[in-house]
């Protein structure tokens, strides 16, 4: 007789063929084979397979994982049902975090070992997700044109709407999700008339929009920006190839709210069968694991008890926004109108 996981895989693969072949974007990255212990949905695709193989070894749990968008891997996980595949439900942005559980997709869980590694404003306040990694959206600037007293320290965001940044400005394009959670995430701390106000002096400063972090950090390098807003991993991932790189954080609105952050994470899902093994890859994620997953990357540990791996330990310690992933959710769709209201492209 097939195992329970083999024939829920038959069935799953049934499901999968009939209703998510537009899926195309999805892949298999194997660890531990198709019968393995866990199946993983991830949309995050940031150096994944030395922390799962680490858990792996460790405790002896295969692992396999499913990679895909956000949108694709919950329709996925939708249209398999009560018959599907999916363990661990793991994603990039707190505001979709929270959609997976407003989707219903997950299941709560009681954890000690999360409720203390985790802090209170990273983790689902009904313990459907945690987040697992920490990533800052900041100020970068290039040392040789621009102070650091340059920078309004109370509200550094909306200071980039002063007129002295007039055609110094650039910044990310409306459809990119950093740039979303970011307006998002302003709108749940500052109202939506403030916020308008803000991105509509970007844009009347000539922001030069780019189509990635990279790009925009290699323009302020060149001196073609003077200023702009990136992820801080992708400095980081910079500078360990170009060390003399012409750009330096600012953290942002450090004498005000903090600098904006947003979250990985991840949930159990709902029609596991094997929910006890999912919770323990999640709390060794965020434990004995956390430097494996996120050092990698560069990213920040959620687990205040770990430190940052040395690169970003250099760029400073520094107060962070607290994250609402219920504004940056449900205000996502009022972020993306602002955005065209603003005639922000």
């Amino acid at each position: 007789m097939p195992s329970p996981r083999t024939r829920r895989a038959t069935v799953a693969g049934l499901v999968a063929t009939a209703t998510v072949l537009p899926l195309s974007g999805c892949g298999v990255l194997g660890i531990g084979g198709s019968n393995a212990d866990l199946q993983i949905y991830s949309a995050r695709h940031y150096d994944l397979e030395g922390a799962f193989k680490e858990f792996q070894d460790e405790t002896g749990i295969s692992v396999e994982f499913i990679s895909g968008s956000d949108a694709e891997l919950l329709q996925r996980i939708k249209a398999e049902g009560a018959d599907g595949e999916a363990d661990v439900f793991m994603t990039v942005d707190a505001g979709n975090l929270w959609n997976a559980a407003e989707q219903g997709v997950l299941e709560p869980v009681e954890s000690a070992a999360l409720t203390e590694a985790v802090p209170e404003d990273l983790r689902d306040s009904g313990n459907q997700w945690f987040g697992l990694a920490m990533r800052a959206r900041t100020t970068m600037y290039n040392p040789d044109k621009v102070k650091p007293t340059d920078f309004d320290p109370t509200d550094t965001y909306a200071g980039l709407a002063d007129p002295k940044w007039k055609g110094r400005l650039c910044m990310r394009d409306a459809t990119s999700a950093y740039t979303q959670s970011l307006v998002a995430s302003l709108i749940g701390l500052e109202g939506r008339d403030t916020t308008l106000a803000t991105v509509k002096g970007w844009v009347g400063n000539g922001v030069d929009i780019k189509s990635n972090d990279v790009e925009l950090l290699k323009a302020i390098d060149a001196g073609t920006c003077d200023v702009g807003i990136t992820n801080h991993y992708y400095l980081a991932r910079e500078l360990k190839k170009k060390p003399d790189m012409k750009v330096k954080p600012f953290w942002a609105s450090q004498e005000g709210a903090g600098t904006h952050v947003n979250i990985s994470g991840a949930g159990v899902v709902k029609t596991s069968n094997n929910p006890a093994q999912a919770q323990q890859l999640i709390e060794w994620l965020a434990t004995k694991g956390q430097s494996s997953f996120v050092d990698g990357n560069h990213e920040y540990p959620v687990n205040p008890s770990v430190k940052p791996e040395p690169l970003i330990a250099d760029f400073g310690e520094f107060k962070r926004m607290p994250i609402s992933a219920e504004a940056y959710g449900s205000q996502n769709a009022e972020a993306v109108k602002l955005l065209a209201e603003a005639g922000y492209k």
